[in-house]
């Protein structure tokens, strides 16, 4: 794991695992054959769309054996798509968010969370405001591993989806089948949004920028929601923390 700043923020969403995995130790260890015969009925499954699909951002959440492990389940959700949010984080990173896209199946993981786990994951994907929690029902969803599941929880950007003209923009290093568009990835949307909001600004200058300085960072957020687009799906209810 590289905390460097500037690594950190160019490198989002961090390395993703081609297959599920238990999260434990801050590290990612492979199923067994009896891992997935224990009971999830006491977790919640939470959607990762972003880089709480890499070991990586697990161990920044996570850190330590203190937490447990954490199911993390490959699945494939068909109708939707990973795509960047209008907003950079306090690291600097331009992060992901789902938004509906007909016809593209993309490949995500879910992170099936006991409550002292989920209280943590609420603490760092809301404490900003930048996202809300909210279940997503009636979706058409393929389980690699575990229960069958036709609703999931998930955490949606509250600023919508960046758009260009071309519609909202892909995450390109998260697997997705029939976009119709490339996507980019961070150091790709990074160089979009500085050619957006400071043209003449070398990029590396732009990021730590954003990283060093709250008032710019959100500035620089409330800039991009002009290239916005709200999250359509009807089938996300908003659920009380």
């Amino acid at each position: 794991m590289n905390d460097n700043p500037l690594v950190r923020a160019k490198t989002y969403p961090y390395p993703i695992p081609s297959e599920s995995f238990i999260f434990t130790n801050g590290r990612p260890l492979n199923f067994g054959p009896k891992d997935i015969s224990s009971d999830l009925s006491y977790r919640t499954p939470v959607l990762a769309v972003g880089s709480n699909q890499s070991p990586e951002q697990l161990a920044r959440k996570f850190p330590g054996a203190d937490w447990g492990p954490i199911p993390v389940i490959c699945v494939r959700l068909r109708n939707f798509d990973s795509v960047y949010s209008p907003h950079i984080t306090a690291y600097g990173a331009i992060p992901a968010t789902l938004q509906v896209s007909l016809g593209v199946e993309v490949t995500l993981f879910i992170t099936w969370l006991d409550a002292r786990q989920l209280v943590r994951m609420h603490k760092t994907e809301l404490s900003s405001a930048n996202y809300r929690f909210g279940k997503l029902n009636t979706i058409d969803l393929e389980v690699e591993l575990g229960p069958s599941l036709e609703a999931v929880y998930m955490y949606t950007s509250t600023h919508g989806t960046l758009s260009d003209s071309g519609g909202p923009i892909p995450v390109s290093e998260i697997f997705a089948r029939g976009r119709s568009r490339l996507g980019l990835n961070q150091v790709g949307v990074q160089r979009y949004v500085r050619d957006l909001l400071a043209p003449t600004m070398e990029l590396d200058t732009f990021i730590s920028e954003s990283i060093a300085d709250p008032e710019i960072r959100r500035r620089r957020s409330d800039q991009l929601k002009v290239y916005a687009q709200p999250f359509m799906s009807p089938s996300l209810t908003k659920v009380q923390i």
